[in-house]
């Protein structure tokens, strides 16, 4: 039996899972974005360019995105309760190799390893919020993401006060938050393999497919992905260039440019969570509209601002554009409800790919113009979201059980 087909809806939210598998993202997405919170400090240490610095996100981001599609198919079929546990063994040994890098080439083995813990955490664990959303896909996913992000958030200000002052091998502090994910995941995986001992023993309940073309459905995941390429290309430029665009043009100190990203990531977090609740109340279509389309006003205002404005707007672009994510992904999976492991990883995947190829892409722009540059270039990218206007109204379409 399909694991999507033990539909939770009309249940309540398993609260207790949703807060352990948010939590359990917190510690895997805190890990990852250790390596974008170092990259000062390795440049500094091996002299990198800042295309070197894009490979390294382009090494990790790939190895992210290109497993996630598939163990998301394998996982429909055959569901693993406890790979998660196993893609944390691997994130755990990169941080390590990390701690211990001796050179370039060393860098890239190690946060390819973290890239491949994160395709196998992704798709199960995005599955494990879908089971326990009890109907409410959208607050569940938001739940799950904001995790992600708070981690995410946390990195730069753990990096700053640990491993800045002292050094990579500090990095070996960060082995704990993932021994403690270990065993968060091991009592999900308790919980995820009793609910398919349950549903194995249920009658098959219906799924409900929306009625639309083949074709209809095809160019509304494509409009989706494009949506993710211009929210993650921006995402990039900020995750990975933010810190030397305020050292840079302000001159702010390392710490100092830290704090500042922060303030954008931690932006973030708050607006996956308001995201996935006006998704659920509102719609999703027009939360998808909204989050990156309105992105546009303020990202055309940052290159232009002071130091005390590039705060401010970089909160309001955080807030707005990290929106969309829990609407799009619950969107796509109301669109092929049957690959919910799937629709899963190909979007984080595709996400993770688009935030490599766009780390990639403005290290080479930010050599050969300048790092503020890039930002000129970026601030046009939410205007891509006007194109969510092709996307059908899902309140407005027909559905069939099967």
């Amino acid at each position: 039996m399909s694991v999507s087909q033990a539909n939770p809806t009309k249940q309540k939210p398993v609260y207790a899972i949703l807060i352990a598998i948010s939590f359990a993202h917190l510690l895997n997405d805190l890990l990852q974005a250790v390596i974008p919170a170092i990259y000062p400090r390795l440049e500094q240490k091996f002299d990198l360019s800042m295309t070197q610095i894009g490979i390294i996100t382009l090494c990790y981001q790939v190895a992210a995105s290109i497993f996630q599609p598939v163990v998301g198919a394998y996982t429909d079929k055959h569901p693993k309760p406890f790979s998660q546990v196993i893609g944390m063994l691997f994130t755990m040994t990169g941080i390590v190799l990390l701690a211990y890098a001796p050179s370039y080439y060393w860098i890239l083995i190690s946060v390819v390893l973290v890239g491949i813990g994160s395709s196998i955490f992704h798709p199960e664990s995005s599955r494990v919020a879908f089971l326990a959303s009890g109907g409410r896909r959208s607050f569940a996913q938001s739940v799950f993401q904001i995790g992600g992000n708070a981690g995410t958030a946390l990195a730069p200000l753990l990096v700053a006060w640990i491993v800045i002052p002292k050094g990579q091998i500090y990095l070996l502090w960060f082995v704990i938050f993932a021994i403690l994910a270990q065993i968060t995941l091991g009592f999900i995986g308790n919980w995820y393999d009793k609910s398919l001992r349950i549903a194995r023993r249920r009658p098959k309940k219906d799924i409900l497919i929306p009625e639309l073309s083949r074709l209809r459905v095809t160019g509304s995941i494509i409009v989706l992905l494009v949506l993710i390429f211009s929210k993650y290309f921006y995402v990039a430029s900020i995750t990975s260039y933010f810190q030397f665009y305020t050292m840079d043009r302000f001159g702010l100190t390392e710490v100092q440019a830290q704090v500042y990203l922060f303030y954008f990531l931690i932006a973030v977090a708050v607006g996956t969570l308001l995201g996935g609740i006006f998704g659920d109340k509102f719609g999703r279509r027009l939360v998808i509209w909204i989050s990156v389309l309105g992105a546009a006003p303020f990202t055309l205002l940052l290159p232009y601002a002071n130091l005390e404005w590039t705060a401010i707007l970089v909160v309001i672009i955080g807030l707005i554009i990290s929106s969309a994510f829990p609407a799009i992904l619950v969107y796509a999976q109301e669109l092929l409800p049957k690959k919910i492991g799937m629709v899963s990883g190909l979007f984080y995947g595709f996400a993770f790919g688009m935030g490599g190829l766009g780390s990639a892409v403005l290290g080479w722009l930010a050599d050969s113009t300048s790092v503020t540059y890039i930002y000129h270039i970026c601030s046009y990218l939410p205007l891509i979201g006007s194109i969510a206007y092709f996307l059908p109204d899902m309140h407005k379409v027909s559905f069939r059980k099967e």
